[in-house]
């Protein structure tokens, strides 16, 4: 729909300032994506989130804690059954029984710091030789 009028003086340099206005914050967005004097960085795109990568917790670190925290409750007396209600394989099941003996023994003595201790190391041992050839081979519960 032509009017035939030619536009008003000014009216296509507001157009040419609303673009570089527009503009203007995504171009200094990539200001500092280059070198100090302008080139483009060669090593690669930078991170954005500058957060850390997830931890991934390992078979032992993992069995470790588990057995820990059941070994300690079962040295109050304070347990829920057998070991498939607390999560625990088999082997699991007898690293914590090696370990809530061996602490068993030690509170005998009456240092409980030390019976701590028993169960913190007993549990990553038993462990940590449980899955240092990856893992146990008789299934998910051996």
């Amino acid at each position: 729909m032509a009017t035939g009028r030619a536009p008003a003086p000014g009216a296509a340099l507001g157009f040419g300032l609303g673009l570089v206005l527009l503009a203007g914050p995504l171009a200094a967005g990539c200001a500092g994506s280059g070198t100090a004097d302008g080139a483009a960085s060669r090593s690669g795109p930078a991170t954005a989130t500058g957060a850390p990568a997830p931890h991934t917790t390992s078979p032992e670190e993992l069995c470790t804690r588990i057995v820990a925290y059941w070994s300690r409750r079962q040295l109050k007396g304070d347990t829920v059954g057998d070991y498939q209600e607390m999560g625990l394989s088999d082997g699991q099941y007898d690293i914590l029984r090696e370990v809530v003996d061996a602490a068993r023994a030690e509170l005998e003595h009456g240092d409980a710091d030390s019976a701590d201790r028993i169960v913190e190391r007993k549990a990553r041992e038993g462990c940590d030789d449980r899955y240092r050839t990856g893992g146990p081979s008789k299934g998910p519960w051996g």
